[in-house]
């Protein structure tokens, strides 16, 4: 029996050998007369979503499955922190602009009126000062009085008359207001409290996780209460717009085809249906067939990746799931701008 049996085993897989071997065979020599029948997956792109800064999550507001669009609002961080930290910011910034006012407006006209009116009492204090000595003198050399009575009358009118010329000095720093470069210290101190209050709100708004595309939340990693970190992704986010196949196209087949050209997408899942599509990247180098390439004759050429962007108005294609894709070769020449979707 076994025999027997080992002969009909082989007859059996020379004819399914056979079978696969006309199969390809056909295919080929379709798209050698005007199509192009290639295989391949609908693309799985996904990303990685994790808040830029270090605090507890405070809430999480999308779940496994769900699907989510552009800037949708995925989950918060504790913001008291941050809040109470904007708020330090910009109080140190409108301090610090008080200050450039200050110094920028000068001099006030009673500051200055002050400094001339210590100028004049400056002025008296030295004249009398040195009338004083004056007659100090008179009657030391009269011998009414001690020279060391003489010596400090002198010492009084030299203290008096730098006072004086003090005065002065103090007056004319009044008139000519503050140093430019204390002003321009004082607004370099401004732009960089500025800053700070703007890296405070940027931390602030980060504490929002926002969905970067349309997709599908694909994996849900952290919950409430966790520590998130920018090194700690929250969700995976599986992309759904655009959808595309990833597929192959040989060598000789290039010249064939070019980004742009109309195309249409089938699947097992949806048998006799077929989805709009159109050539949207044509990989610039070769790269030797992938693994997912089962065909024995082609497994070790060189081939060229290719995306077909699909039309997918029903949601009926899924990342990962294998397809077929036509691309008529006699076709119009592309029109720039044309979307097949709404053709």
């Amino acid at each position: 029996m076994k025999r027997i049996a080992l002969p009909l085993f082989i007859a059996t897989a020379a004819v399914g050998i056979g079978g696969i071997s006309t199969w390809f065979y056909s295919s080929h020599n379709d798209n050698a007369s005007d199509k192009l029948v290639l295989y391949g997956n609908v693309d799985i792109r996904q990303v990685q979503l994790a808040f830029n800064g270090s605090e507890r999550i405070a809430q999480m507001k999308a779940r496994e499955g769900e699907r989510v669009h552009k800037d949708q609002l995925l989950a918060t961080l504790d913001t008291d922190r941050l809040s109470h930290n904007v708020e330090l910011q910009r109080a140190q910034a409108a301090a610090q602009q008080q200050v450039v006012n200050r110094l920028e407006a000068g001099s006030r006209p009673e500051e200055i009126r002050k400094a001339q009116a210590e100028v004049e009492v400056a002025r008296v204090d030295a004249d009398n000062a040195e009338r004083t000595y004056q007659r100090q003198k008179q009657l030391t050399e009269q011998n009414f009085i001690s020279k060391q009575q003489m010596d400090n009358a002198r010492a009084s009118a030299d203290a008096a008359q730098a006072r004086y010329k003090s005065a002065q000095e103090s007056l004319k720093l009044a008139e000519l207001g503050p140093r430019k470069e204390d002003v321009a210290a004082s607004r370099a101190a401004l732009r960089a409290n500025a800053a700070a209050l703007e890296v405070a709100k940027k931390a602030l708004a980060d504490a929002s996780l926002y969905a970067p595309a349309d997709g599908i939340i694909q994996e849900r990693i952290l919950e409430p209460g966790d520590m998130a970190s920018p090194q700690h992704p929250v969700y995976t986010l599986a992309l759904t717009d655009p959808i595309w196949v990833r597929t192959y196209v040989q060598e000789r087949d290039l010249g064939k085809i070019k980004p742009g050209m109309h195309a249409e997408v089938s699947t097992d899942s949806y048998p006799g249906k077929h989805y709009r599509a159109w050539i949207g990247y044509l990989s610039p180098s070769a790269e030797f067939t992938p693994k997912s390439v089962e065909t024995s004759e082609v497994r070790s050429s060189l081939v060229y990746q290719l995306h077909v962007f699909v039309c997918n108005p029903q949601d009926e294609l899924r990342l990962g799931m294998p397809a077929t894709v036509t691309i008529p070769l006699k076709q119009p020449a592309v029109t720039e701008g044309d979307d097949p979707c709404r053709n």
